[in-house]
């Protein structure tokens, strides 16, 4: 009865055989010779339940005669499994004599739904290609384990069967012979069979390794093989895909030739939620346009592939979900970063001045421009620009006095970097966070320098009168002569206060911004003016007093 465990599916599979030319046929034949593939498709239906049939009444019979409870439950689940077979050839015979599926008017409920169980059923072409790929490998493997398994346990048998001999040769007692001998047979049957699948394993190991190639000839073989039978699929998914980024590319350049307001600096909510809308299509018609190709050549492999790429994807970017809507919304320009507004970044403000995949970020008064892709402002927010907000400490051109001292010229600025010259030539580049760190002094809107002079307290009476004029006059007349009198705004001398060793006087000028690069040199020239103003009025410069203490020794 062995050997009619197959046949039942050996069977089902020579019948599908003859189903596939018969619906060939109806597809694609005469009518004639459809409805004669027809009839010998059910003739040879008709036998397979008949033999079906005959085997079910065999297995019964034998079911009654069995002898033991292990051979009727293997009788029964051979049973079960004819019932079915018989049951599924029942409802071929009328599926294909009737033309239509009378399961569907069987049936009283639906199938449960149970997504797992349809996904894997899209993935299992995929899993079977991999499984076919790595077949050889994976039969390497099984016999390598085979063979460890019975060399693992034949020396324990070989042991048993010398223990046996042993005995057997050292009895004189018949039963008990008998009995060994009985014992000994079972463990040398045993040990045949295991040497049998043993030596069976090593001989197909040793083919395989006879006839398996290197692991690169191997891949390339599978690959070249792939790729003949594939590659018309590959190369209309590739089409596919370049006829949609073609199609959304001149869809694009006509929304912005004819939609109004597309290319405003500033566009509305509407414009830029029907760009959003396009990009999102030729996203989604970009991933479904080669799945469409390979469900219509009905290249199942290649659509399980990619639908688990698709999967993967999908994984991979659930926990970026929340991200991407922020994305959208400063996007469509209602999020917490928006057109037209201020924000900080890399201690720098900026003026978001265009919101797109890639914005654009302007500073005005540095005159510095910043690209960031959309993704690096969703942890950024702006605020509406106030008239009096500063946005930099110069400009290019101007001239700055740091705290560490050293004055330049700004002759460069850029996000990373502020460049100054100073004069002689002398070049200073700085972080620009250190350059801003340095609060650095403008001089070039214009630009205050006070000076001061100390003169005696002999001349106290006059010294908040006609000192204060007198020097004033003398000042202005003395830049007047120098050239410098266009580039003053204001000249005033004040009494400062007065000092320790001398009352002080300050010099307070005023001076345009085309004077700046000579800073030092109208500070050193104002005080030349006030020393030669005291020595042609006749006025003293007091030094500081110092007293000297000694002490008295006492004998």
């Amino acid at each position: 009865m062995k050997h009619l465990r197959w046949f039942p599916t050996a069977a089902l599979y020579l019948l599908w055989l003859g189903l596939v030319p018969c619906v060939l046929a109806q597809q694609n034949g005469a009518p004639g010779d459809a409805l004669t593939d027809t009839l010998r498709t059910l003739t040879n239906t008709v036998t397979l339940r008949d033999e079906l049939r005959a085997d079910i009444n065999a297995t019964k019979k034998a079911i009654a005669e069995a002898q033991s409870e292990l051979e009727r439950a293997d009788l029964n689940k051979r049973l079960e499994k004819q019932e079915a077979d018989l049951q599924t050839v029942r409802r071929n015979f009328e599926a294909i004599a009737t033309g239509v599926d009378a399961g569907k008017l069987r049936s009283t409920s639906a199938e449960e739904f149970d997504f797992q169980k349809e996904l894997f059923a899209l993935l299992r072409p995929a899993i079977d290609e991999m499984k076919e790929m790595t077949a050889h490998v994976r039969q390497k493997a099984d016999l390598r384990e085979k063979i460890a398994y019975y060399n693992e346990r034949m020396p324990t048998i070989e042991q048993a069967i010398a223990n046996l001999e042993r005995l057997a040769a050292q009895t004189e007692d018949a039963v008990l012979s008998t009995a060994i001998a009985g014992v000994l047979g079972d463990w040398k049957r045993q040990y045949a069979f295991m040497n049998s699948e043993l030596q069976t394993a090593q001989l197909q190991l040793a083919k395989l390794v006879e006839s398996e190639t290197s692991i690169a000839e191997a891949s390339q073989g599978y690959l070249k093989s792939f790729f003949q039978k594939r590659g018309l699929y590959l190369t209309e998914a590739l089409l596919a895909v370049f006829v949609v980024l073609l199609a959304s590319r001149y869809s694009y350049r006509a929304l912005r030739r004819y939609l109004p307001g597309f290319r405003a600096k500033h566009r509305s909510f509407r414009i830029r939620l029907i760009e959003l809308i396009h990009r999102t299509l030729t996203f989604l018609l970009v991933i479904v346009g080669p799945m469409v190709v390979f469900y219509v050549v009905e290249d199942w492999v290649l659509f399980s592939v990619g639908l688990l790429l698709l999967i993967g994807a999908a994984l991979a970017l659930r926990q970026t979900i929340p991200r991407y809507w922020q994305q959208m919304q400063i996007f469509l320009n209602v999020g917490a970063v928006r057109e037209g507004e201020r924000l900080y970044l890399d201690g720098i403000p900026w003026v978001v001045e265009e919101i797109n995949i890639f914005s654009t970020l302007y500073n005005p008064v540095a005159d510095i421009q910043q690209r960031l892709h959309l993704q690096n402002l969703v942890s950024l927010k702006s605020r509406p620009v106030k008239p009096d907000d500063p946005w930099f400490p110069c400009r290019k051109g101007d001239w700055v006095i740091l705290k560490d001292g050293v004055r330049g010229k700004v002759v460069g600025i850029s996000p990373e970097m502020v460049q100054l010259v100073e004069r002689g030539g002398a070049k200073m580049t700085y972080l620009t966070s250190d350059f801003l760190a340095e609060s650095p002094r403008n001089l070039s809107p214009s630009f205050r320098i006070k000076e001061a002079i100390g003169i005696s307290y002999a001349l106290q009476k006059e010294a908040t009168g006609s000192v204060v004029s007198r020097l004033q006059e003398y000042v202005q007349a003395r830049l007047k002569d120098e050239g410098y009198a266009d580039q003053l705004v204001n000249l005033r001398v004040e009494f400062c206060r007065a000092g320790e060793s001398s009352l002080e006087l300050v010099v307070i000028a005023d001076f345009k911004a085309e004077l700046a690069d000579l800073f030092n040199r109208l500070r050193r020239a104002i005080q030349r003016y006030c020393v030669d103003a005291c020595s042609e009025f006749g006025w003293e410069i007091p030094f500081p007093q110092m007293t000297l203490h000694g002490t008295v020794q006492r004998g």
